[in-house]
């Protein structure tokens, strides 16, 4: 009989651009992945920012590939060792070692079946039977500088089904989004106009595309300020503000001339089924979401959170102050999401401090079987950032006319973060849920007439704002930027540039001495 819950992992991490240990991060994962479970989830999804140099994530993929690649390692090695554990009580890693040479234990449970980026901010999907997806969709938009990706969401959209699940009416449609939201404690307002133009624009479909006959061939946007972010400067910082982006913190949504708004309008139904919020499917929103527990950067001698749990000040005591959730109950942002209880510290900023026997070796790691007994990383809070929960995983449930009626929910298992590392001034948050199987026809919304109160404030009945119909087209022309940019960054700051400037140098002078006399 088909199963009655999909087991999904959800881990968003903020990798300062760095290559992760592989090593240390797969004995973190295998901790994530032992916490309330019997065995492997069947998806796993990352989300990842500040992936990469912004010179590599700009060019493209095939500079993010060793990056990516070193968290599919590290996921199998995690998984490997949790199968050989369930099996055989391996508490050290030995025997998973022993029997990946010999082949009785997968070495590669997991397959990377997409990986997808928008500038620094990528998303991966990795899935056990790849016969059970079905369909992948992609959506992108950015809303950095010239709504470049150095800040940005990136979405996939897959149907999922165990052989047999979907005729018997049990499978899910499931909209994964990574997103990287503006920094500093100042730029609340920025942060809702960033979710606002993920409402708005990040389509898994081009809108325009979508409604044939009723745009012209190659018919103008009315302009490209649509990101929250103005076309005033494709400069990019690359250091701790690529924070920094265009001054714009309007808090208006996105608007539509008034052709397109009435355009829009009438087809609200088409275009809100390639919008986040389509009525048949779950969705799940994970990333470094900026928002802190202050808009001021902290006095001197400010108390900061605490892990004891004796101390007055105890995390949990700041939570209170935390904007995200503030800006959520208030219902300006994450309109209709959930999100599980926190009871993990603060996962932003973290100065990491030198260790008396040195960084983790990876190589014995691995030769370990990422056993037991990675060292603790030695930390303290950054002085100049107020500590907060940044790294956060939220989700929208059921609706109310489905879970009243089969009393059925998202049951979440673990909401935790890992320890922190030495690559990031973050700590990986990551989510595991047993998320229910409905057929497709109970989760469409009854006529509006025969919806409550309650369920009509579902953003799947009427999502908050329109569905920008230009936002294929101002992607792909700040794409364009990006290549600019990504290129220019890459011959002027990194080695490989350097080489590749330094050839054409030598080039340039051997032909001007071959041909000088001619």
């Amino acid at each position: 009989m088909a199963p009655s819950a999909l087991d999904l992992f959800v881990l968003t991490f903020n990798c300062a651009k760095n290559l992760i240990n592989v090593g240390v991060f797969a004995s973190h994962l295998y901790g994530a992945l032992s916490q309330n479970a019997t065995g492997l989830p069947d998806l796993v999804v990352f989300s990842l920012q500040e992936v990469a140099p912004l010179s590599y994530a700009f060019v493209g993929s095939y500079l993010l590939n060793p990056y990516f690649a070193r968290y599919e390692e590290a996921l199998n090695l995690a998984s490997a060792r949790l199968v050989a554990t369930i099996e055989g009580e391996d508490s050290d890693g030995t025997r998973c070692v022993t029997e990946q040479m010999e082949g009785r234990i997968p070495t590669h449970p997991y397959t990377l079946v997409r990986a997808k980026n928008v500038g620094m901010t990528a998303i991966l999907l990795f899935a056990r039977d790849l016969g059970a997806l079905r369909q992948i969709e992609e959506a992108e938009c950015g809303f950095g500088a010239a709504g470049m990706g150095n800040k940005g969401a990136v979405g996939l959209r897959v149907a999922w089904s165990e052989p047999g699940a979907a005729e018997l009416g049990r499978s899910a449609e499931l909209t994964f989004v990574a997103t990287h939201l503006a920094a500093m404690e100042w730029n609340l307002k920025k942060r809702n106009a960033n979710w606002r133009t993920i409402m708005s624009g990040l389509t898994f479909a081009d809108p325009k595309a979508a409604l044939p006959g009723v745009f012209p061939a190659n018919q103008p946007g009315p302009g490209p300020d649509m990101s929250g972010a103005g076309d005033r400067t494709i400069a990019v910082e690359s250091s701790e503000s690529s924070d920094v982006e265009a001054d714009d913190e309007s808090d208006a949504q996105p608007l539509l001339d008034e052709d397109h708004l009435r355009l829009a309008t009438q087809h609200s139904t088409t275009l809100q089924d390639m919008s986040i919020f389509k009525p048949t499917a779950y969705l799940f929103v994970a990333g470094d979401l900026n928002y802190r527990i202050s808009s001021t950067t902290p006095p001197p001698l400010s108390p900061f959170p605490s892990f004891d749990p004796t101390s007055d000040n105890h995390h949990s005591n700041f939570l209170t102050r935390d904007q995200l959730t503030q800006e959520r109950l208030a219902g300006r942002v994450f309109h209709g999401m959930t999100e599980a209880p926190i009871n993990f510290g603060p996962t932003y900023k973290f100065d990491v401090l030198p260790s008396a026997d040195g960084a983790t070796n990876e190589a014995a790691v691995r030769a370990g079987a990422i056993a037991n007994g990675i060292p603790e990383v030695p930390w303290r809070f950054a002085s100049h950032r107020w500590p907060g929960w940044c790294d956060r995983v939220l989700y929208l449930d059921l609706p109310k006319w489905v879970s009243g009626r089969s009393k059925k929910a998202v049951e979440v298992r673990a909401y935790d973060a890992l320890p922190v590392v030495r690559s990031s001034d973050h700590r990986p948050v990551f989510f595991r849920a047993s998320v229910p199987l409905v057929a497709v026809e109970d989760l469409l919304p009854p006529a509006k007439g025969a919806l409550s109160e309650a369920e009509r404030a579902d953003p799947r009945v009427e999502p908050p704002v329109l569905v920008d119909v230009h936002a294929w087209e101002r992607r792909a022309a700040a794409r364009r930027r990006e290549i600019v940019v990504g290129w220019t960054a890459l011959l002027w700051s990194t080695r490989e540039g350097a080489a590749v400037m330094a050839t054409l140098m030598v080039l340039a002078l051997s032909g001007w001495w071959l041909f000088r006399g001619y």
